[in-house]
């Protein structure tokens, strides 16, 4: 089988945990606040990380170096987490996942400050492509921003800040013990601020499998997103990844009765166009 098929293949897991998380969020959404999604969602991702780490002898890859960084990252995980579960519980999912993808359009901008990356005329150009593709997306008029949109775009920045992070990590850390502080940490997190108003509300049995397909789905998406990136050029990975949008597009219509608004799918179009030129760009100079 070639690179390119198993990262298709890997791909498909990710675009399937991606969009399992968004459906079990709203479900959840109706008697959990997101702090006590976010809770449950470590927890069983705690367990998850301890079965691996106990099963592949991988516990003497965590250890203590960095805290103050694994820190940082995981307050801005936790904080973009939270704002998007509220998202997906008050706006069309399409919308959700179109202004997610500027995430990517986040970290050019940011990254010369957080990793010392110049900022080319082309990522200029690539922001500023995606910030028109917002625009559409978002329809800034009086009808168009409410609460939902601000915390899906405020979303992706945290999302951006998350991934500066992690590079950062990843050059001293390794994956496990990466994954271990995340879920950890954001347990932790999660327990604090769901105790903020003295009441948290318990599982019952027929919320049980949303909290568990939020907490596997979680870890296994970026799991399969990064192992396609290490199988294939971000340039086969990245349209591969775009297919989500159609997809929970059409999941939103199926359960939800939510509409395909076509100016979501030209707005997301134009926000890849600008991720894509990015990458093509940055692929052709490597070469």
């Amino acid at each position: 089988m070639s690179p390119i098929l198993k990262a298709t293949l890997w791909m498909t897991g990710a675009i399937a945990s991606f969009s399992a998380m968004a459906v079990a969020g709203r479900e959840l959404g109706a008697r959990y606040d997101t702090f006590e999604i976010m809770m449950y969602r470590s927890a069983f991702g705690v367990v998850v990380v301890i079965a691996f780490a106990s099963a592949t002898g991988a516990w003497r890859q965590i250890n203590t170096r960095n805290m103050g960084l694994q820190f940082v990252r995981n307050v801005a995980h936790f904080t973009g987490q939270n704002l998007w579960f509220y998202a997906v519980t008050v706006i069309p999912l399409a919308q959700v996942f179109a202004l997610e993808f500027t995430s990517p359009l986040w970290v050019i901008l940011l990254s010369p400050l957080i990793l010392g990356e110049q900022l080319t005329k082309v990522r200029t150009l690539s922001a500023l492509i995606g910030f028109c593709g917002i625009l559409i997306v978002a329809r800034p008029d009086m009808a168009g921003i409410n609460n939902g949109v601000i915390a899906a775009a405020s979303a992706a920045i945290f999302f951006a800040l998350t991934a500066m992070f992690t590079k950062r990590l990843t050059r001293t850390q390794p994956i496990t013990s990466i994954l271990f502080y995340l879920t950890t940490m954001q347990l932790v997190f999660g327990i604090i601020a769901a105790c903020y108003d003295g009441d948290i509300t318990p599982p019952d049995m027929a919320s049980l499998p949303y909290l568990a397909l939020v907490g596997v789905c979680g870890l296994l998406a970026h799991y399969c997103l990064t192992t396609a990136l290490s199988l294939a050029p971000a340039t086969v990975v990245v349209p591969i990844d775009f297919a989500r949008l159609p997809v929970i597009g059409v999941i939103g219509m199926l359960l939800y009765g939510e509409a395909l608004d076509v100016w979501v799918l030209v707005g997301a179009a134009i926000i890849f166009g600008g991720n894509y030129l990015n990458i093509w760009v940055e692929t052709h100079n490597r070469r």
